[in-house]
This record gives C-alpha cells, sequence and structure tokens, in this order.
C-alpha cells in the first residue's frame, strides 16, 4: 500500500530527498500503520502522520509538493487514497487452497496478485490547515484550569478562561480521574509519590 502510493505520486525517496513530501493519513490501529511509517518514512512525531480512526485498512498518501486550489484559508494538495479489497482474501484462498494457515495464505499471494486485485485507488484533494504541517511552529499556552501546557493551538476560550481541551470537555476525555474510594482501593504501590485523587464529587 505505501509503496504503491508513493509510486503513484512520484516519490522514489520518501525518507531521503522527499522525506518534506508526504504526509500521510492512516484509518486504522493495526500493523499496517507500523508498515507505512517504516515504508514511507513519515512519523506522528513529526506530524508527518495523521491517524483517523475510522477502522479501515485504508491510508491517503498527500504530496506537499502538489497543490491545487485553497479551500478558504487552508491549502489543498493532490493524494492518493488507497483501500485494501475484501476480495483479496479470497484470491489468496483460491490460489493457495492447499495452504491452511491464513496469515502464510495470504502472505504468499499478497507476494504475487498485482495492484488491482489488492486495491481500490482513488484520487483525492485533501485539504490540510497549516496548524497541521509538520514543522508547524506556535506558542506553548498553559491551561488556567489544570497548569499543563497546550501546543499546536488546541486551547479553546471558555467563561474568559483559556483552557485546555480536558478540562474545557472533561466528558470527552478519553481518561477518568481516580475518585477518593478507587485511590484508597488501588493506591498500595507507589502512594507516596502519587498524585492526589479528585474528589467523589469530580
Amino acid at each position: 500500500m505505501a509503496m504503491l502510493g508513493c509510486e503513484r505520486l512520484g516519490i522514489e525517496d520518501p525518507k531521503g530527498v522527499d522525506r518534506k513530501r508526504l504526509v500521510t493519513f492512516i484509518e486504522i490501529d493495526r500493523c499496517a500503520t507500523d508498515a507505512i511509517a517504516v515504508v514511507t518514512g513519515c512519523r506522528l512525531g513529526k506530524r508527518a502522520i495523521k491517524f483517523r480512526d475510522w477502522g479501515k485498512m485504508a491510508a491517503t498518501f498527500v504530496d506537499l509538493n502538489s497543490p491545487l486550489t485553497p479551500q478558504d484559508d487552508t491549502p489543498v494538495f493532490k493524494a492518493v487514497r488507497i483501500a485494501a479489497l475484501e476480495s483479496s482474501k479470497q484470491r489468496a484462498r483460491e490460489l493457495f487452497p492447499h495452504i491452511e494457515n491464513k496469515n502464510q495464505q495470504q502472505m504468499l499471494a499478497y507476494r504475487e496478485l498485482p495492484n488491482v486485485d489488492l486495491f481500490h485507488e482513488e484520487w483525492v484533494a485533501v485539504p490540510i490547515h497549516p496548524r497541521e504541517m509538520p514543522g508547524y511552529k506556535s506558542a506553548r499556552i498553559t491551561c488556567a484550569q489544570c497548569g499543563e501546557g497546550i501546543n499546536y493551538d488546541r486551547e479553546h476560550l471558555l467563561g474568559g478562561r483559556t483552557l485546555c481541551q480536558g478540562c474545557a470537555f472533561p466528558e470527552a476525555r478519553y481518561y477518568r480521574p481516580f475518585t477518593e474510594r478507587e485511590f484508597g482501593t488501588n493506591s498500595e504501590a507507589g502512594a507516596e509519590t502519587s498524585p492526589q485523587p479528585a474528589c467523589e464529587h469530580c
């Protein structure tokens, strides 16, 4: 998938001279994500991988050297979206019916099958706001409630206070602070250095 994406965009050396041309949107948190990062050189820490949790074995490869007409104040780029075809598993079974292990069956078949039997391709336009680009610099702002630093313009102004997303929208957090009861039950290890629990009403 990653090799095909680079090929379609004319990117020959994604980890070398072309390393600043590519941003990749990945739609699943499985092994394909790691493989795409290895092949393309795109990394989350470099802001060159964008994760969209759609549960699809698909990725969109964006060429930053191919700008299109901007959308409002947001640059738009030419990209190719590639999705794995569900029918490729059946093709693997047809090619290697004598192999019982499905993973082996698919690995062998995927080496031989043409791209048209493995992937659906689609040319797409992808808007990427400047603040989402690799290398974007922004002021570091402190949340008025928790005191943690906020990067990349992710702060929210509510009631005259600048808050991080977790404090502005606590119901949308991916975590929940321990209550006093939970803290008492689970505090045997590291109790001396643990942060204080939230009160029962928080």
